[in-house]
């Protein structure tokens, strides 16, 4: 092979190792984590990498060409359930589209809830969002961030799991010395789980968190809809009306919970597109997230 041709090549590997950096989520110990053994499992059916079995936490930090200072950052959780991690079209995917636009995005490989692995199986994804805002925020500096443009977005149970961070936030179910703010800045919701109530929740993610028999306290506690204060992060919601996973009614009342509290909110519904498309939507030219980076504008979020 030409030698001109190698070094190119060489070139855009070291472009691609510098823009792309995965680490442990946390420096020392798991919170809430028992001794078991690391059985996590990697595959792909169906065009779609789903990670199961995840006790080992860890963020990707995407960080685009363009290194402008003041630079806004989002935490991405795809979903997958509560029960495997659609790592690749809810997350590598979506961070590469926020990088075109000069955000910086960051993939949340959470824990999958496990009592055999974990304390209280009900509070470790949370953990792990909360610890992410944390070290975007902490590492703010580093990564040329805008500490106070740390947002969150979430599909389907990452949605629930980023409307949690966004509405729970006044909790700390992590270690927080440095009492770093662990309120996202803005929230981005796509297609998502946001209630555990049986009318209109999804079961298979209530089930996987909090047990099959929850109590009503907890089914309220998890229905974020319930928990939207005028503190609430501005928000962007995303569903299609025939959505057969995750009920459209989902996004509708936390936009109403939103607006009753005087939230900054915007939301699409659209006809059609199922569950889990991830960043298309099939036969249209419309891009939900040319609408999202027109909100974001909106709200000072990107130039």
């Amino acid at each position: 092979m030409n030698r001109n041709i190698l070094l190119v090549l060489f070139m855009i590997m070291l472009t691609t190792v510098k823009a792309q950096t995965t680490f442990n989520l946390y420096k020392n110990a798991i919170p809430g984590s028992k001794p078991v053994k690391n059985e996590e499992v990697s595959e792909t059916s169906g065009g779609i990498l789903r990670i199961s079995k995840i006790t080992v936490p860890t963020l990707t930090a995407y960080i685009p060409e363009k290194q402008d200072a003041k630079r806004t950052a989002v935490v991405i959780c795809p979903g997958g359930g509560y029960s495997i991690v659609a790592a690749d079209h809810e997350g590598t995917a979506i961070a590469k589209e926020f990088n075109k636009k000069g955000i910086t995005a960051f993939v949340l490989k959470y824990r999958l809830p496990d009592a055999n692995a974990m304390e209280s199986k009900e509070i470790g994804p949370l953990q792990d969002a909360q610890q992410a805002i944390k070290t975007v925020r902490d590492s703010a500096a580093k990564w040329n961030i805008d500490p106070a443009h740390v947002g969150i977005i979430g599909f389907s149970a990452g949605g629930h799991l980023a409307s949690t961070a966004g509405t729970h936030f006044t909790q700390s179910v992590i270690d927080n010395k440095e009492n770093t703010n662990l309120r996202p800045d803005f929230m981005i919701l796509i297609y998502p789980v946001i209630s555990f109530q049986d009318a209109y929740g999804h079961i298979g993610s209530r089930d996987q968190l909090i047990g099959k028999n929850p109590s009503q306290e907890k089914i309220k506690e998890y229905s974020n809809e319930l928990k939207v204060t005028s503190n609430t992060p501005p928000t962007f919601l995303v569903h299609a009306s025939d959505d057969k996973v995750v009920n459209p009614q989902n996004s509708t009342l936390f936009y109403e919970a939103l607006l009753a509290n005087h939230v900054p909110a915007e939301l699409h519904i659209y006809q059609t597109g199922g569950h889990g498309f991830g960043l298309h939507r099939k036969n249209t030219s419309d891009e939900w997230m040319d609408r999202c980076f027109d909100w974001m504008k909106v709200n000072g979020l990107k130039n």
